[in-house]
Parts: C-alpha cells; sequence; structure tokens
C-alpha cells in the first residue's frame, strides 16, 4: 500500500499519536512518500529518513491515499497537491475545528485499520474554477471551499458586476463577494451569513462580504451555471483567493466562476457523517443550560 502524508509542523500535544502512525506504517511495510513541507517541519522530531518526498504539484504518482495531518488550511493545502487525480484524501484533526479534518488524532489507528480492510467510503466533493486573462494562481485556479474578491489595501468598499449565464444578476457594493462551494458552505462563507448546505447538494452560493445595501442576501444557485464578475475599485488592484491562496487582478479584470471539471475524493469512515460533524462542531441537538 502506498501512503502520501502532507502536514505542517506536529506540535507537542500530537507528536505521539503521529509517532505511533509513522511507526505502525512501517511495521506493516506500507511505502509511505511525505510532502516537501511535512519532511521539511517535521525531520528534526521524526525518523523520515526512509521515506522519499513526493512531488509538491498535481500529479503524485500512484498513491492510494493520501493522510492530510492538521486542520482544515491544511487538508486544503493538500488538495492542491492532488489536484484531479482522485487520489483519496483522510484528514486527520490535529488542529482545532476540523469541518474537512473529522478523523481525530486518537483515532489515527482505527482510520488505518480501517483503509487497510478496505472499510471505508469515499465522498466526492465539488470544486469551483476560475478563469481569466492574467491567470494568478496558474493551474491552481480551483477551490475546495471559495473563491473570493475582495478589497485590496483601503478602506473603501468595491464594486462587482455580477453576471450569471449571461444575464445580469446585480451589482454588488461591499467589501468583498465570494462564491462558495457546498463544503465551504461551513466556512468563510457561513461567517458572512452564507447558508449551510449538504456536500451533495450541486449548488454555488454567492455570499457578500459586508455589503453596503441591506437588502443584499445570500443566494444560491445550480453548480451548473457560469458566474462572470467584473470588479472596480479605488486601487489598481484587487485581492482574489482560492481557499488559501490570494493573488491580485488589475481593476476592471473580468472573472469567470465555473465548476471545477474534477471532484476531490474525501475518505469517510463507518460511524461518520456530515449531520453528526455539524451537530459535533456547532453544538447542535442539546441545551448548554442544562
Amino acid at each position: 500500500m502506498k501512503i502520501g502524508i502532507n502536514g505542517r509542523k506536529i506540535k507537542d500535544a500530537s507528536r505521539s499519536e503521529v509517532a505511533v502512525l509513522l511507526s505502525e506504517l512501517q511495521n506493516q511495510q506500507a511505502e509511505v512518500f511525505l510532502s516537501n513541507s511535512f519532511y521539511d517541519l517535521n525531520q528534526n522530531d521524526f525518523d523520515l529518513v526512509d521515506m522519499p518526498i513526493y512531488a509538491d504539484q498535481l500529479a503524485i504518482g500512484e498513491l492510494d491515499c493520501v493522510f492530510s495531518i492538521g486542520g482544515d488550511g491544511t487538508l486544503l493545502e493538500t488538495i492542491t497537491h492532488i489536484g484531479g487525480s482522485g487520489i483519496p484524501v483522510l484528514g486527520i484533526n490535529t488542529g482545532r475545528l476540523g469541518f474537512l479534518a473529522t478523523t481525530a488524532k486518537d483515532e489515527i489507528l482505527d482510520a488505518l485499520k480501517n483503509i487497510q480492510s478496505g472499510n471505508y467510503a469515499l465522498e466526492p466533493r465539488s470544486l469551483i474554477q476560475m478563469k481569466t486573462a492574467e491567470s494568478p494562481f496558474g493551474q491552481l485556479n480551483f477551490a475546495l471551499n471559495e473563491f473570493a474578491i475582495l478589497r485590496k489595501d483601503t478602506s473603501s468598499m468595491i464594486t462587482v458586476k455580477a453576471y450569471l449565464d449571461d444575464e445580469y444578476l446585480n451589482t454588488y457594493w461591499a467589501d468583498g463577494l465570494m462564491v462558495s462551494t457546498p463544503t465551504g458552505s461551513t466556512g468563510y462563507s457561513l461567517s458572512c451569513g452564507g447558508t449551510i448546505l449538504v456536500p451533495s447538494s450541486k449548488n454555488f452560493i454567492i455570499t457578500p462580504v459586508s455589503p453596503h445595501n441591506l437588502n443584499i442576501r445570500p443566494m444560491v444557485i445550480p453548480d451548473t451555471g457560469t458566474l462572470k464578475f467584473q470588479v472596480d475599485s479605488r486601487d489598481s488592484n484587487s485581492l482574489v483567493s482560492m481557499d488559501s491562496r490570494s493573488g491580485t487582478l488589475a481593476q476592471n479584470a473580468e472573472i469567470e466562476i465555473t465548476k471545477a471539471p474534477f471532484n476531490v475524493m474525501l475518505v469517510r469512515l463507518p460511524g461518520a457523517s456530515f449531520i453528526q460533524t455539524l451537530r459535533n462542531k456547532l453544538g447542535w441537538g442539546f441545551d448548554k443550560r442544562n
């Protein structure tokens, strides 16, 4: 079995669990491949000598699964490594909230056993794709959570003209505007008042960031549509982001947002579900006063 591992600096509180994982993989003679970042940040804390580095690009070889060790941000970074390869990703949570990285660190060995025995399901997650003339993200012009346009270097709002399937939709005067996937509905969009979608929903959410018109609200649209944006601001550039990556676009640049032509496959272990994660992370279903 070929396992890839990506992660950031492993903190003291999680070091023993990660050490057990690495040891168990070696005991079972699994081929382990590490990302550059995981190796560079953790080579002094673990014995990583016999573990080769996988290419930190879209194609990372014939791996059976990639373990993302950290929080949701680490998993989003891992997605940029695998791209459209279809390699399954297991999120191991050593961070805080963990809507994507749902496997607790004390569940690592059970997770490994389930994967080795094939006792898991693959959950396809849709992504969004950005097209512009400038291409600030190169080949990494996709996002699992959201795309966002934000003001840059000023306190002034930006103006975004939006078109849906070439029909004029609205002009947003706001601090920013984002388009979220169902996966990203529990992220930045949620903090800006967007609704929650189950991952299998075939929709996008258009969510304004601090709109300057009180009648503007988040809007759910089919993910089969094409969104086009024209941005105007007092700055010469606007800030754009795809998940945790950011870049700049020149004023009046045209942006096209569509569904990406591939899905990401997240590993879902027995007993886990999105609804269960919502209850646990958001404290639904119980009264703290009792």
